[in-house]
């Protein structure tokens, strides 16, 4: 894992703890009218960006330096106040405590003084305001900042069962889910370039885990004419700022006040349509300049959000040095719901010690000049400065690890994809230090819940509490392993059993008849995340009266340049496409009641060896060598439970275009292969003990290649294949999402290879989907090949592009799917897919209307039925 510059970290701790000694602590609480406390006002030093914001309970504390201070009070429909202060340097400094009530504050239309160009004057100020949409977007050239962000959520109900069949953990139940806080420095330069390193971060009952608190991940600009909200909305939200607003909006002028210095604009944002992507609420205008000065917005179910109920946006901008506007503090409330589960919770970051580098069109205030004394006057020659040496590779990869110069980050500074980096002691500070770094207090309810867990801790990390709960959660149950299969689990040892679902232990095909395949699975997991498993399984067929066995283990050993190895080895039937296109369940569903034996199975003795990692930063390889005694299997069986007279079962020989046969004799085979998968520029975010990478804005490339080795231990294959491709996933905004991939490859060399070598596709002749990846109705080996070929796949999500518009179909949030599947070979011409059809239903299946065509002409139809959600 790359690391900051060590000295860099001990400087900047050794700052924030001397700043902590001589700094003093301002603290009290922030009511309304009422007298009740203001949850998440912000408070902050007029001049500054040092500030806090007040918890649920209204309560806040601030670290400020001796000296004297203007402490500005303000909330989002709220009076700001001011209050002057003075903290003396004390070598042990007491709490200086202030209480504020804040009012409504109280509109007055009277104040408007723009020319209007609508029915009401919240039209005239509106485009004002999106003309200088993009002024106010690029400002900020750069900056970096400090941010503590702390999420809650809680439970408030929780079902026995999810969908009435999976049971939920015994340990889960109502009351806080989740609390973390963190600490963070985040760097920032336009275009929209993040990077964050995690200083501390602290979850309610685990202190070895790191919070999920990415600061950068908060960051929603409504500068930007599409809001994205991952997770919650797949379209995003129009922001009301956006070129295109007033086709999505209305907006009324509720009135206009002075507020700290300033005339502030509140504008009501009503949407023309509750059911486009868009939001409700109301924004602050600052007069003159026509930024935000704070807004106040929510998304509700009719936008189309999953699982949340209703999700509140709140920011509070303020005034940072070099005349532009920083954001101050941002929460998100929500409440959710679905499946049983009901609960709520929020997000807030505070952020402070800016240090900006503004844009260079931004206009800057005048510096008062100063008298300097005439300098004298020396005759020398001049001599031209020597140019500047080129900064060497490892200057310039010097200068990515090290800090932003001056605090402010350069462009050399983000060239490292690290886009966060959480540092390894990050978990360790104790009380004292959050007591003085935290800037908003905690609630009683998180005093207790920190109290309560970090009590328990131990207790819930000791064999018999651990023992206790497993003993629920392994309780046998049969509707489990119909579906999902059976875990047994010993959390302490951090051990698990595992076996598949009755649906994979009992299969039936024609050529081994009913088969029993148990597959069981043991699984280790270390402190520091490394696991191994090993799984054997064993199979028996009733009708050709086999058995056969094999091993399979797999070792990660190293997270952070993610590398594993593994093997595999036996004898067992394979599929001649390795990928087993069709799953053992569906192949038993169609052998025993429609007559259909798609499955195609040979029999291999054979050794497989495997090893993947990362070789640089998102180019991933894997190598893997397999040996393999292979022979022919054939049908031993014609049982149906229901008998078609008019259809017989294929022999178990599949049938493909290039071949007369695909019959081929006992043979050894040795391969070699290669397989590397790179995405340039990718992005990832290092942990103390993984690594997790991230996405790009370039596609993935891959490349393959296997090559035959004949005479080497008796192998009989001598052939080389080798294939390159691309796919991607293109998020479009409000039109949808995209996702494709193509790939090209050829046999070279095919001096020697059986059937079970060639390139095979992933085809469907089921009405079952279990890949919408793939081709829906192509046969399973009809068009396998041994030349060259072309694939390509394309699909788009319009997620609720045009189906949102119907209103008795909006309701439903069914989302429209299209998708084009091609191949081209020798045999099959050009063979072309077009499938139309609705993801989402019942949240979680999709369904499709596919037709296929060959050469132009139509050959085929079907209806596929999968997962889409």
């Amino acid at each position: 894992m790359k690391r900051k510059n060590l000295l860099y970290v001990l400087c900047g701790w050794f700052c924030l703890l001397t700043a902590g000694a001589e700094a003093g602590v301002l603290k009290g609480k922030v009511t309304d009218e009422k007298g009740e406390g203001l949850a998440f006002a912000t408070v902050y030093l007029q001049g500054s960006t040092v500030g806090s914001t007040t918890n649920e309970q209204g309560d806040y504390q601030l670290m400020v330096d001796p000296g004297k201070h203007t402490v500005v009070f303000q909330y989002v429909g709220y009076k700001s106040q001011t209050r002057a202060i003075e903290v003396v340097e004390e070598e042990t400094p007491k709490p200086l405590v202030l209480n504020v009530q804040l009012l409504p504050d109280v509109y007055n239309l009277n104040e408007v003084r723009v020319s209007l160009s609508g029915k009401n004057p919240a039209y005239g100020i509106m485009e004002q305001v999106i003309a200088k949409r993009e002024y106010h977007l690029k400002e900020v050239q750069a900056f970096t900042a400090q941010v503590y962000v702390k999420g809650l959520q809680r439970l408030i109900n929780v079902p026995k069962r999810v969908l009435g069949i999976m049971k939920v953990p015994a340990g889960l139940k109502p009351g806080i889910l989740y609390l973390s806080e963190s600490v963070s420095e985040m760097s920032f330069m336009q275009p929209g370039k993040y990077r964050e390193r995690m200083i501390s971060s602290k979850v309610s009952g685990n202190s070895r885990a790191f919070s999920f608190n990415q600061a950068s991940e908060f960051n929603v600009n409504f500068y930007q004419n599409l809001v994205k909200a991952q997770g919650v909305n797949e379209r995003g939200f129009v922001s009301p700022l956006a070129n295109n607003a007033l086709f999505f909006y209305k907006y009324e002028l509720v009135g206009s006040s002075q507020n700290n210095g300033h005339l502030i604009h509140r504008i009501k944002v009503i949407p023309k349509r509750k059911t486009d992507p868009v939001v409700t609420g109301y924004l602050y205008i600052v007069d003159g300049s026509w930024r935000l000065q704070s807004l106040n917005l929510y998304v509700t179910k009719d936008q189309q959000i999953e699982f949340v109920d209703t999700l509140r946006i709140t920011q509070q901008f303020t005034p940072a040095a070099g005349n532009v506007w920083v954001l101050q503090s941002q929460k998100f409330t929500f409440d959710v719901e679905g499946y049983g589960f009901k609960g709520n919770g929020y997000f807030m970051a505070v952020y402070s010690k800016y240090r900006v580098k503004p844009a260079p069109f931004v206009k800057q205030p005048p510096v008062p000049a100063t008298p300097a004394a005439p300098a004298p006057v020396v005759s020398a020659p001049v001599v031209a400065a020597a140019p500047a040496p080129k900064p060497t590779r490892k200057e310039r990869k010097a200068l990515r690890n090290a800090p932003p110069p001056n605090g402010v980050p350069n462009a050399e500074f983000f060239k490292k994809k690290e886009v966060l980096l959480i540092e390894k002691d990050a978990n360790t500070r104790d009380s004292a230090y959050w007591s003085e770094i935290r800037p908003v207090p905690l609630t009683e309810e998180e005093v207790v819940d920190y109290h309560t867990k970090d009590s328990l801790q131990v207790i819930k990390e000791s064999k018999p509490y651990q023992d206790s709960l497993d003993q629920k959660n392994n309780k046998f149950s049969v509707t489990g392993l119909l579906l999902s299969g059976y875990s047994y689990r010993n959390s302490f040892e951090r051990t698990r059993f595992s076996m598949e679902p009755v649906t994979r232990i009992w299969q039936y095909n024609t050529v081994e008849g009913l088969v029993a395949n148990l597959r069981i699975a043991y699984t280790k997991q270390f402190e520091d995340r490394r696991s191994y498993t090993i799984a054997p399984t064993v199979r028996y067929g009733f009708s050709n009266q086999k058995a056969q066995a094999k091993l399979q283990g797999t070792y990660n050993y190293d997270l952070v340049k993610r590398r594993a190895v593994g093997f595999e080895g036996g004898r067992f039937v394979s599929q001649f496409n390795a990928t087993e296109p069709i799953t053992p369940f569906v192949n038993t569903v169609y052998t025993l009641l429609l007559k259909e034996n798609y499955q195609k199975l040979y029999q291999r003795e054979y050794l497989r060896l495997w090893h993947n990692r990362e070789l640089v930063n998102g180019l991933s390889a894997t190598f893997m060598v397999d040996y393999a005694q292979r022979e022919m299997l054939f049908n031993t069986t014609d049982y149906v439970l229901r008998d078609r007279v008019s259809r017989v079962f294929t022999p178990n020989e599949p049938q493909n275009a290039e071949l007369a046969t695909t019959a081929f004799p006992r043979h050894e085979a040795l391969t070699a292969t290669v397989s590397l998968s790179y995405r340039p520029g990718a992005e990832y975010i290092s942990h103390p003990d993984r690594k997790i990478n991230l996405g790009s804005k370039w596609p993935t490339f891959n490349f393959y290649y296997r090559k035959g080795l004949s005479n080497v231990l008796g192998s009989d294959v001598d052939y080389d294949f080798v294939s390159v491709g691309i796919s991607d996933y293109l998020q479009l905004g409000l039109l949808g999402a995209s996702e494709y991939s193509a790939s090209v490859g050829t046999f070279w060399r095919k001096n020697q290879l059986y059937f079970m070598d060639f390139k095979h596709f992933s085809g469907n002749r089921t009405i079952l989907s279990g890949d919408f990846s793939g081709f829906q109705l192509l046969d399973y080996y009809q068009y396998s090949t041994q030349k060259t070929y072309i694939e390509a796949h394309y699909s788009h999500h319009f997620n609720g592009f045009i189906l949102n518009k119907v209103p008795l179909l909006r309701k439903l949030k069914w989302q429209e799917v299209g998708s084009v599947n091609y191949l081209h070979t020798n045999v099959a011409g050009h063979y072309l897919e077009l499938g139309v059809g609705l993801e989402h239903l019942f949240k979680v299946f999709r369904v499709d209307f596919v037709t296929g065509f060959q050469e132009r002409q139509k050959v085929s139809s079907g209806i596929r039925v999968g997962y889409g959600f």
